[in-house]
């Protein structure tokens, strides 16, 4: 990346953007989320529930990112998922570790949601209920992410 290409948020000592991917099922009858309860070999929130999640790469757009996250954390490729929602950047400081976090959340229907399996960074996938969240130890801010995402909005078309 060259000097010209950088941004204020990717100069030291600024926010850390990260992408937070939901992945959602529907073919059970009822909505769940897939959260992933963070291992012992990740550098932050380890034991909390959390979304697919990662860094965004220097010159690498959020989208791309959650993309990509969703593929080496759970196996699934782009076509076995399709995005429903791209959510306001969530802005915070986690005063606990010193640390600012823009979060770029996205909300993405699971087309084969059996099929995810999860990597080094997880020691175990759950699909949740959205509204369990709640009663979860989940990273800071999740239920806030997830609100800028979820539910999703209507398909034109959808009945009334």
């Amino acid at each position: 990346m060259s000097s010209q290409q950088l941004t204020q948020d990717d100069a030291p000592g600024g926010p850390t953007h990260v992408v937070t991917c939901f992945l959602l099922r529907r073919d059970r009858g009822y909505d769940e989320v897939l959260l992933a309860r963070r291992s012992e070999r990740v550098r932050t929130y380890r034991g909390a529930w959390a979304a697919i999640s990662g860094y965004v790469e220097p010159g690498v757009a959020p989208l791309e990112q959650a993309y990509q996250e969703i593929r080496e954390e759970t196996g699934l490729q782009r076509e076995d998922v399709t995005l429903l929602r791209v959510g306001a950047a969530l802005a915070f400081r986690d005063a606990n570790i010193a640390q600012e976090w823009v979060v770029h959340p996205f909300l993405f229907l699971a087309l084969r949601p059996d099929v995810a399996q999860h990597d080094w960074e997880a020691h175990e996938f759950a699909w949740t209920a959205p509204d369990a969240l709640a009663s979860l130890h989940t990273v800071p801010q999740l239920a806030e992410a997830l609100a800028l995402v979820y539910p999703p909005a209507p398909q034109p078309g959808a009945g009334a």
